[in-house]
């Protein structure tokens, strides 16, 4: 079995017109994920995160500032791309509180790995700094919960959003007890996850991928790369910020990878957490603003996570 977290909140968190984070991205995903192959999944409500939760990897003075930047009507900027409305605060809320419930029911053993539908995304958002569409670290908070809450050692994160994810590193760079693994673009926002980037502690492996890249290139380097970083980190849980922007057809990058491209990846990091992991992956929804692309990758990568929830 695997759970699916999705809430209300993720359609009131509204951005201005043109913008390719937006409302449609999620009823995308909820038609496709309507689908008969998909009613097996364990669909519950994503739960409110408590202030406590954003405290595992934000100080206090960041989550202040973000209630204090709601606004009660229109939209506040935060910086030229990230946009807060009426709504945002509540679904970014719900975000983290998903996370937070996907790591409970997956160590409870209430199912082998999950999938977070929501939205805002999070891999951009730094210790003190909401930016790239993002408000708090949903992937990094998961991470410290399951280590500082569930008493595991070892924590793995999987990256392969086309953007570098800029603010899980930040938050997870001095944090010996999580490594983190990342395929992207560059070029590209945010201009980080250069090579030599490798955390405090080592712990941190960035694979930058040039433009025009395609499938062939980005497999061989999760498997000669990205997995066996985390292989010798020896993981007991392993999370996904999965991002389907490096699909060929989006709008923002300029990768060239397909659906079979994510399934293959999320077969082979399903692979991985069996042999590491006892199987317990969580997954999160990051980027992907072409419609149709993101909802035959999230499909195809659900779909994968459903076959291996057995």
């Amino acid at each position: 079995m695997t759970i699916l977290y999705t809430h209300p909140s993720s359609l009131a968190h509204t951005t201005p017109s043109g913008h390719p984070e937006r409302i449609a991205r999620i009823e995308a995903i909820t038609r496709r994920l309507s689908r008969k192959a998909f009613d097996p999944l364990d669909r519950r409500d994503a739960p409110l995160c408590t202030d406590s939760d954003i405290l595992l990897a934000h100080p206090l003075t960041h989550l202040a500032a973000m209630r204090a930047a709601a606004p009660a009507e229109g939209f506040r900027a935060i910086d030229p791309d990230t946009h807060m409305s009426p709504g945002t605060l509540t679904a970014a809320l719900h975000a983290v509180g998903a996370n937070v419930a996907a790591v409970d029911a997956v160590l409870a053993g209430e199912a082998k790995n999950a999938f977070v539908a929501m939205r805002p995304p999070g891999h951009h958002a730094e210790r003190t700094r909401a930016m790239g569409f993002c408000f708090f670290g949903n992937v990094a908070i998961a991470a410290k919960h399951a280590l500082d809450r569930h008493g595991l050692s070892r924590v793995a994160i999987v990256d392969f959003d086309v953007h570098h994810g800029n603010g899980t590193q930040d938050l997870v760079w001095d944090d010996a007890r999580i490594g983190f693994a990342s395929t992207h673009q560059m070029p590209l926002y945010p201009g980080s996850g250069a090579a030599h980037e490798k955390g405090a502690h080592g712990t941190i492996l960035n694979v930058p991928l040039d433009p025009g890249v395609g499938g062939a290139v980005f497999r061989q380097k999760m498997t000669a790369e990205i997995l066996p970083h985390l292989a010798a980190h020896a993981p007991e849980l392993v999370l996904i910020s999965a991002g389907f922007d490096a699909h060929a057809d989006d709008p923002l990058a300029n990768l060239n990878l397909v659906e079979d491209d994510f399934a293959w990846a999320t077969r082979q990091i399903c692979d991985f957490a069996d042999e590491f992991a006892q199987g317990r992956v969580v997954s999160t929804l990051e980027g992907g603003y072409d419609l149709d692309a993101l909802a035959a990758s999230v499909a195809a990568h659900v779909g994968v996570l459903m076959e291996r929830s057995g």
